[in-house]
C-alpha cells in the first residue's frame, strides 16, 4: 500500500546509506593492508576456489566499520539494537579469527549460537508466525515456548547460508546488498524507520565495498564479512517480517533471502541424499554449477543478482499487493523454483576438471 514518506526519515536513510558507504569504501584499503600483515589471506588449495593467487581476506571489517558509524550516528539506540549490535560485535570478532586461524566448524557454531542468545535475550525474537494456511480460520501461529529455539534457529541458519554463497567475486556482498535494499524498501512501505536507517546503513556498507570485491577481486570480505552481513539480516528481519500481512508474511523473509536459503537447502538435501554429512564440502553449490555449464564468473554473478532481484521484488509486491495477487504471485515463484531445481539436479553429475572435491566448506569457495 502507498505511504507519504517523511522528509526526516528520507534524510536520515539517505544520509545512514551515504556515511557507511564512504566509510566503507575509504577503510577497505586499510584493511586489506591490515589483513595482509596479520595473514588473513585466502590461499586457493582446492577447486573450490576460482582464484590463482592470495587474495587477502577480512575486508567485511571494512563494511562492519561503515555499519557501526552510521547506526550510532542515525539510529536511536534501543535494546533489542544493543543486543543486535554486541552479537554482531561478537560474530565479526569469531570471522577475524576465522580468517587468520581458520576455526573448527563446531566451535564457530557454538559461538553463533551464543551471539543468536544475546540478540534473542535483547528482546529480538519470533514469537508469531502468519498462518500459511489460507483456509485455515487461525491468521497467526502462537510459538510459545518454542520462539525462542526458532528465532535462534533463524539467525544461525541466515547467518551461514550468507556465508555458503560467498564463493565468487561479488557475489554474496551484493546479493546482501539486494536483500537489504529489499527490507529497506519494505520498511519504508510499512513506515518501520528503524529498521530503514539500519538497512540504508548495510547497504550502505556494502555498496562501499563492492568496488574492491567484483571480479578481479582486490579483497575478499572472509567470514568476518558473510556472517556478518546474515546475521544483521536475519536479526533485522525478525523485527517486523515475520508480523506483518497476517498470510503472505510467512514468505517474505524467505523471498527477500531466497538465494542463499535455497543454495544451503539444496545442498543439504543433496548431501543427505548421497549418504553424506550435511556438512560435508563438494563443488556443487549454485555458483559452482554456473561455472561448470559454461559462464564466467562475471557472468554467473550477474545471474545471481538477476534472480536475487527477482526474489527481491517479488518480497516488495507481496508487500502492497492484495491477497488473490499475492497467491498467483506464490504459486509463479514456486514452480519458477522447481524449474530452476531441475536445471540444477540434472547438473548433479558433471564435476569440474579442476579436481577433487575439498574436505572443508565455508566462505570464500572461489
Amino acid at each position: 500500500m502507498p505511504m507519504k514518506l517523511e522528509p526526516s526519515l528520507v534524510g536520515a536513510v539517505a544520509a545512514a546509506l551515504a556515511v557507511a558507504l564512504l566509510v566503507s569504501l575509504i577503510s577497505t584499503p586499510v584493511v586489506k593492508s591490515l589483513a595482509t600483515k596479520m595473514g588473513a589471506v585466502d590461499v586457493p588449495k582446492d577447486n573450490r576456489r576460482m582464484h590463482d593467487h592470495p587474495i587477502p581476506r577480512m575486508g567485511g571489517l571494512a563494511i562492519f566499520l561503515g555499519f557501526l558509524l552510521s547506526v550510532l550516528l542515525f539510529s536511536e539506540m534501543t535494546t533489542q539494537l544493543r543486543g543486535m549490535l554486541l552479537g554482531a560485535v561478537i560474530i565479526v570478532v569469531l570471522g577475524i579469527f576465522d580468517d587468520i586461524y581458520s576455526l573448527k566448524a563446531m566451535f564457530k557454531f557454538v559461538v553463533q549460537i551464543i551471539a543468536a542468545l544475546v540478540a534473542v535475550c535483547s528482546g529480538n525474537v519470533i514469537e508469531t508466525l502468519s498462518n500459511p494456511n489460507v483456509f485455515s480460520a487461525d491468521l497467526y501461529w502462537e510459538l510459545g515456548a518454542l520462539s525462542i529455539p526458532f528465532t535462534v534457529l533463524w539467525i544461525v541458519a541466515i547467518t551461514n547460508a550468507v556465508n555458503l554463497i560467498d564463493g565468487l567475486d561479488g557475489l554474496a556482498c551484493g546479493v546482501s546488498t539486494i536483500s537489504s535494499m529489499t527490507l529497506l524498501v519494505i520498511s519504508l512501505v510499512v513506515a518501520d524507520g528503524p529498521a530503514a536507517v539500519l538497512m540504508a546503513a548495510l547497504a550502505g556498507g556494502c555498496i562501499g565495498f563492492l568496488p574492491y570485491n567484483l571480479n578481479p577481486a582486490k579483497i575478499f570480505m572472509g567470514d568476518t564479512g558473510s556472517t556478518f552481513l546474515g546475521y544483521v539480516l536475519a536479526v533485522v528481519s525478525i523485527q517486523g517480517l515475520f508480523k506483518f500481512y497476517t498470510i503472505i508474511s510467512f514468505a517474505v523473509p524467505f523471498l527477500m533471502l531466497g538465494l542463499p536459503i535455497f543454495d544451503t537447502c539444496f545442498a543439504f538435501v543433496r548431501r543427505i541424499a548421497h549418504g553424506q554429512s550435511p556438512m560435508h564440502a563438494d563443488r556443487s553449490h549454485v555458483h559452482h554449477r554456473l561455472i561448470d555449464m559454461g559462464f564466467s564468473q562475471k557472468q554467473a554473478v550477474a545471474v545471481l543478482y538477476i534472480i536475487s532481484a527477482i526474489l527481491g521484488l517479488s518480497a516488495v509486491v507481496l508487500t502492497t499487493a492484495g491477497a488473490e495477487k499475492a497467491m498467483v504471485l506464490l504459486l509463479a515463484l514456486c514452480a519458477a523454483g522447481a524449474v530452476s531445481a531441475r536445471i540444477f539436479t540434472a547438473n548433479n553429475g558433471r564435476r569440474s576438471p579442476h579436481g577433487e572435491e575439498s574436505p572443508e566448506d565455508g566462505g570464500d569457495s572461489r
